[in-house]
């Protein structure tokens, strides 16, 4: 899969999520100003800024859950198990939010502590993110005009004539990924990793990241992947692409009824496993309550063990 075609899919990933978070921004997720939460315990990647980042980065609350904006500085905070019940797997989180904010606690902190609780060490990534506009009025507003924009796309019949797509590199965003893979195995004997069962998980765009990630990078290689919640479409996969845990609800805007990536790793003959689940929606983290999604966690952790990555070799 080419960089254009990438940056294709998650763009639309944006476009879809836009459209369907401006009515739940109109009913319960107004945006919240909040103070820069401690973050003492996250390390500086040093993998540079973002050109035409003016704005500093800033913090908010949406649904009650913290998110970050305007990063321009990429971050590694460690959650690791406790020496006691450690297996010696490692996972890298990385949070969605179209590459424009970050869910930190939601798809971030929460799972990576919940991960730590299962022995396995977790770091999550604060990677690089387009830059927003400064004030978080200013923020929401323009928010609301890409809504509208994004509307206006998916209504139209002539896509010609529709509101362009925006277009993101990611090469800021993956050269965070492998800095952060570098720092794990440098430090492995450490933090006690083993630095053949480091995998990688990520929600929305941050599955979108995990993706490009094992397709395009050179310098990380996963010993499996978890896409949350990402985009469906078929890709070119790699020879050596580890196995894939994937989870999506079936009532999730970016779902509809194809299973291209799916389909990708099984004709690859590499391992696959998918939970399709009747609800949840979309964003729904460790989970939402009355959701038949909110056991993918358990599943996932299942799927470690059966695999042999919750074991040394």
């Amino acid at each position: 899969m080419k960089i254009n075609q990438i940056n294709n899919v998650y763009a639309l990933l944006l476009l879809a999520m836009l459209v369907s978070s401006s009515s739940a921004l109109a009913q319960d997720g107004k945006m919240y100003d909040m103070k820069s939460p401690d973050e003492s315990n996250a390390i500086p990647l040093n993998t540079g800024g973002v050109e035409g980042q003016t704005a500093k980065e800033s913090w908010f609350k949406q649904w009650g859950d913290p998110m970050a904006r305007n990063i321009s500085k990429a971050t590694l905070t460690p959650f690791l198990a406790d020496p006691k019940k450690a297996n010696g797997a490692t996972v890298i989180v990385a949070p969605g939010g179209g590459f424009m904010w970050l869910s930190m606690g939601n798809e971030g902190w929460e799972v990576a502590q919940a991960l730590a609780d299962r022995g396995i060490n977790a770091f999550v990534l604060k990677y690089r993110l387009q830059p927003t506009i400064d004030g978080l009025d200013a923020f929401e507003s323009q928010m609301n005009q890409r809504f509208a924009d994004a509307a206006k796309m998916s209504s139209s019949d002539e896509p010609a004539e529709a509101p362009k797509r925006p277009r993101w590199n990611l090469d800021n965003q993956i050269a965070d990924v492998e800095a952060a893979y570098k720092m794990i195995t440098e430090r492995a004997e450490e933090w006690g990793v083993d630095t053949n069962r480091i995998g990688m998980i990520g929600f929305s765009a941050g599955a979108g990241l995990t993706m490009a990630t094992t397709l395009q990078s050179k310098k990380v290689k996963l010993a499996f992947i978890g896409p949350i919640y990402g985009g469906m479409q078929a890709v070119e996969v790699p020879k050596d692409a580890p196995p894939m845990f994937a989870a999506i609800a079936s009532d999730d805007f970016l779902f509809s009824g194809d299973f291209g990536v799916i389909k990708s790793w099984y004709d690859a003959k590499i391992p696959v496993e998918l939970h399709l689940y009747q609800n949840g929606g979309h964003g729904f983290g460790l989970g939402n309550p009355d959701r038949t999604s909110n056991k993918w966690f358990d599943s996932f952790i299942y799927w470690l063990e059966v695999n042999g990555f919750l074991v040394s070799k």
